[in-house]
């Protein structure tokens, strides 16, 4: 019912009273175009000094060699020095207590993620991460729609939702659910997630939570850690973004081991939705995406 009430005028089925909330356009301010409307197709060129330009609809790119570098739905203004970029909006999803949503959401508030977390989606109304979204005044819908839940709401009307709160990014942490195919082909590029373990291993269907560390320990693997991966159609399996690497000690128990990565999952979650709002995720030509460095633009992770 709390999310019904919030997103009433969001999901156009829904027998609520309707709350109008209209997309604002945005445009890319750069000479000699005055504006780039967002509701129409058409194709932009941007010239540097450093990179090939590159005509696109709908997305500002640039290459460098083997790279290529591109936006999706931005608002940049020219600078002397480069581009300032504008704040982003983001959902989280979560389905516990959430500690990777709330490192997030202390680093967007200190400032040094260039974004706003606008909207919780749960499974679970009760869990931690939605009680901790409730208490910092961020909304919070549930998703999906069942027989138990019936104020969730259903994937199209998510895909709604999230649009009119014209949402850049999302990030899942610790959602247990598989994305709707709707969603993803609405965020193509756009939604990440979170494992506690180096893909490809020890990822997939039935690997979560401790069940991923048990699995690490059995294997007698000597490393493990957190990877941050593009979401697709399945478990598990988009290309992966961004890993950090911890021991796995000769007597560690799973609690021990968890524990261990998910120090590291706090602090690369975080330093990796700083490079997305940033918009410094590049992909190779190859399909493989790379972060550039903050200090260094012509190193990449």
């Amino acid at each position: 019912m709390e999310s019904q009430q919030f997103f009433a005028g969001l999901c156009p089925n829904s027998s609520l009273p309707s709350i109008p909330i209209g997309k604002k356009p945005f445009s890319i301010k750069l000479p000699p175009f005055s504006s780039y409307p967002y509701n129409q197709p058409q194709n932009l060129q941007i010239h540097s000094v450093a990179y090939n330009p590159i005509n696109i609809a709908h997305k500002a790119c640039y290459s460098s060699r083997n790279i290529v570098c591109c936006s999706r739905n931005i608002s940049l203004q020219t600078k002397e020095e480069g581009f300032e970029v504008r704040r982003k909006k983001l959902a989280v999803f979560v389905s516990g207590g959430g500690s990777n949503f709330r490192s997030i959401h202390e680093a967007s508030l200190k400032g040094s993620i260039h974004g706003d977390i606008i909207v919780l989606v749960t499974n679970k109304t009760d869990c931690g991460g939605a009680e901790y979204a409730r208490n910092n005044g961020i909304p919070v819908i549930l998703f999906p729609k069942t027989k138990d839940e019936s104020d969730g709401l259903s994937s199209s009307d998510l895909v709604t939702t999230l649009r009119r709160l014209e949402v850049d990014f999302i990030l899942l942490a610790g959602y247990l659910k598989l994305i709707p195919v709707e969603l993803i082909r609405a965020y193509r590029r756009s939604i990440f997630n979170i494992h506690p373990s180096l893909l490809p291993a020890f990822g997939g269907k039935g690997y979560y939570g401790m069940k991923v560390h048990k699995a690490v320990i059995s294997s007698g693997a000597r490393f493990s850690g957190p990877t941050i991966h593009f979401v697709d159609e399945n478990y598990d399996t988009g290309r992966i973004l961004a890993q950090r690497v911890v021991p796995v000690l000769a007597n560690d128990t799973a609690k021990e081991l968890a524990a261990r990565v998910l120090r590291e999952e706090h602090q690369l979650y975080v330093e990796v939705v700083e490079a997305i709002c940033e918009e410094r995720v590049v992909w190779r030509e190859d399909g493989v995406p790379l972060i550039r460095s903050k200090e260094n633009p012509n190193d990449f992770t």
